[in-house]
Parts: C-alpha cells; structure tokens; sequence
C-alpha cells in the first residue's frame, strides 16, 4: 500500500538530485566518504580541502561513477580563502545549497603539555573554520532566496568528555552550541543547521589503535560492542542535507551505538 500522507515520499532524497553540495575536510577520512555519498545520491559537489592532488584523485573516482563535481582549494583557517572557495564552486556548479563542514584536525596529549599553538590550531580549525563556512554559505544562500542545509560533523566528544583532547572536545562542544545558535538565527533565511556527532567509526587511520589492548576495551565500552562503519552515517547525512528533514532545525544526532548515553 502506497501511503499519500501529505509531505510523504516513497524517494525521501529524490530532491538531492542536481543539488550542489560543497564538503570541506573532502580529500581523506569520513569527509570523502560524505562526498561520495552526496555524490551517489546525484548532488553535484564542490570537494574543498588543501591536499588538492587526493582532491583531484576522489574527484576522477566520482566521475567514473558517473557523479559530477569539481574541486576548490579551501583552507577553513582563512576567511578569504573560504569566499574564494565557495565563489569558485558557485562558478562552476551553480550556487551552493548544501554544506557539509566535516574539516577537523586532533591533538592528543595531556592537558598540562598542550601548547598554545596546539590549542589555537585545533580551535581555529575546528570551531572558527566551521563558522567561517558556515557564515559565507549563509550569505550565498540568503542572497539567492533559496535557503539550504548546513550539516555539522560534531562528535560525541562535544557531548561527553574524553582525556588528553581538550581542544578537540571543548570545540566540538563549541560546534554544537553553534549549531543551535545559527539555526534559530537563519531560520527565516530559510537556511537549517544541524549536527551530526559520530561515535569511534573504523577508518585506516585507527585501526592500529583499535587493535591494541586499549582500543579494544574502548569497544568494549560502546553498548553495541562494536565501531560503527562509514555506511553508517549515510541516511543520518542525506536525511539532514535533503528536504526529508525540512521541519528539522538546530538538531544534533548522536550516531554512535548508544555511547553517549552509556554509564559513567
């Protein structure tokens, strides 16, 4: 039986289809699994970031799969680099109607040894570069009289607190607050602002660690007993991004295996 609910659809992101959608953080870890799968479900997407070689890399791949796409050099820490970025996409593929702000960077060291330039660094890049973007798409969209989507990569680090990242967790932390402050604000631009916060997911970059002793008594700790794959996050992405979510503002998911809500 085909249910015809007003607001229905049996193809809840049909609607991404031709939309441009710009990616920071692009070129390696969960940010190029997002843009492949904005560009899987027929976003054309602008990937930004600074390694513009593996930029150019993911860019062939998407095409070979049919996706359409190009890449803009992007450095979240400079505001004119961020207007020039999205300025560059705009030109390209058509004004920008979906952010992803997945660019982020770690330091891992007790708090005592945390110098003020590791500090600074993973603030300005984590926090202020995502409200530099996230600003400069806002501007775009508002021009336009179209509105948009604005997806936050948070962390569950921004919800609970983990030892030796202080930066990491007081900016996302940041990040989510942030999130709920733009979404009220631009509102009436028609623009939403949403979060996501993974959990600990299986990438390259971990797995050595999640093999140690260590890493596995993590899992042991996530109720699910396991780390969540990529794949994953791809309905809580494309459910924020389209219009699947158009009465969804200022949210933020946990996608985590129930982490975030397990006791202390």
């Amino acid at each position: 039986m085909v249910m015809e609910a007003a607001g229905f659809s049996p193809r809840p992101f049909a609607d991404l289809e031709g939309k441009v959608a710009l990616v920071t953080g692009a070129f390696g870890g969960l940010g190029r699994h997002f843009a492949q799968t904005l560009a899987r479900a027929g976003c054309r997407v602008a990937l930004a970031g600074r390694r513009l070689g593996e930029g150019e890399a993911l860019l062939a791949e998407l095409r070979k799969a049919g996706g359409n796409g190009c890449v803009v050099p992007m450095n979240v820490t400079d505001p004119a680099s961020v207007a020039s970025a999205f300025a560059s996409a705009a030109n390209v593929l058509g004004t920008v109607s979906i952010v992803i702000n997945s660019a982020g960077i770690a330091v891992t060291r007790p708090a005592v040894d945390v110098s003020e330039a590791e500090w600074e660094s993973v603030i300005d890049t984590n926090l202020s570069g995502a409200w530099r973007v996230a600003q400069c798409a806002a501007r775009m969209m508002r021009d336009a009289g179209h509105g948009g989507s604005i997806v936050n990569i948070a962390s569950i680090l921004g919800l609970r607190v983990a030892q030796q990242v202080p930066a990491y967790t007081a900016a996302k932390a940041g990040l989510i607050h942030l999130t709920r402050a733009l979404a009220i604000e631009w509102a009436k631009y028609g623009i939403r602002v949403n979060a996501i916060a993974p959990g600990y997911f299986a990438t390259s970059i971990n797995d050595e660690f999640f093999r140690s002793e260590n890493g596995q008594a993590m899992i042991r700790r996530i109720p699910q007993r396991r780390l969540g794959e990529p794949c994953e996050l791809d309905a809580p992405l494309l459910l924020l991004a389209s219009n699947a979510s158009s009465y969804i503002n200022g949210a933020v998911l946990p996608v985590d295996g129930g982490h975030s809500v397990n006791t202390l």
